[in-house]
């Protein structure tokens, strides 16, 4: 049995000081469970509302791409730098040590190489096995305009209903189909599709316009970092993105692709998290690298 309180201290209930109840800090968000919400606040940062994801799945479709041929060597060093690391289940097995602190945003759906037709995913992560190795969310790849359209939007409507289950977000990750232009406005239909089927949140690719793009996306939005651009003008696009609503970046190749990756990431957080302009964050990316040169 418990003991009894014998403590002759005068209870205190604090009458005058009425129990909150705080909105949830990301947009659209507030309706989910406990532990979806906790997994998304490991996500994206509480502080800033928003997430610098280091990307290096690019593996699934396309093997080893360059600067991913040793993810132990290239990456590991990286990963202290970054809120997320999204990757596949193969790698966070065989190479991430179970120590590291970071969020996993996990790349779930897959199939066809670089060889075939990409459009033709399936499911490819379940999501015990996501939960099983301690998941903050589930990525799913939505080829709007593709050839397999309806089916990748429904392997991401049914990675939703499981995630539900379980408390796992699920990011929807756009791929407009090719014969489709990338502006906001193929981009805002893409978005919106994966909102409204359920992604907690979405990523997808800077465009002109893209404020327009934000303002129609009920849940938040991260840009992709897409191919290798100079340092300054990837900082620029994050500058850019983050000020028309982004809530954040998943960058790869401009990351691990850099002359110097460490101080790129670096330059990325002082973006997305700091408020710093592109020209003094690529400052900041030549000052951390001639240090590390030194």
């Amino acid at each position: 049995m418990p003991e009894a309180d014998a403590s002759e201290a005068q209870k205190n209930y604090h009458l005058d000081v009425p129990q909150t109840s705080d909105a949830f800090f990301l947009k659209g968000s507030n309706c989910y469970d406990w532990g979806f919400k906790n997994r998304l606040a490991r996500i994206f940062n509480p502080a800033s509302g928003k997430t610098v994801m280091l990307a290096f799945d690019h593996g699934y479709f396309q093997g080893p791409t360059t600067g991913l041929e040793r993810i132990d060597v290239s990456i590991l060093p990286l990963a202290p730098h970054a809120d997320a690391l999204m990757l596949t289940r193969g790698i966070l097995r065989s190479i991430i040590p179970p120590t590291v602190r970071n969020s996993v945003v996990m790349r779930s759906s897959g199939g066809p190489s670089i060889l075939r037709e990409l459009s033709d995913e399936r499911i490819a992560v379940d999501v015990e096995d996501a939960v099983r190795m301690n998941v903050a969310a589930m990525a799913v790849q939505v080829f709007i305009g593709g050839e397999n359209e309806t089916q990748t939007v429904h392997n991401m409507t049914r990675l939703v209903d499981a995630g539900n289950r379980f408390g796992m977000p699920v990011l929807g990750v756009t791929a407009v189909g090719k014969e489709l232009t990338r502006d906001a406005r193929y981009i805002g239909l893409a978005t919106r599709i994966c909102a409204e089927l359920g992604a907690a949140f979405v990523k997808t690719y800077f465009v002109p316009g893209f404020e327009t793009v934000t303002a129609a996306c009920p849940v938040p939005i991260v840009i992709a970092g897409g191919k290798k651009l100079p340092e300054l003008d990837a900082l620029q696009m994050a500058r850019d993105a983050i000020d028309q609503g982004a809530s954040g970046v998943d960058m790869g190749r401009n990351i691990f692709q850099s002359d110097a990756p460490a101080a790129m990431i670096e330059a990325v957080r002082g973006v997305v998290h700091d408020g710093m302009g592109a020209a003094a964050a690529h400052e900041l990316y030549e000052t951390l690298k001639a240090e590390r040169d030194g």
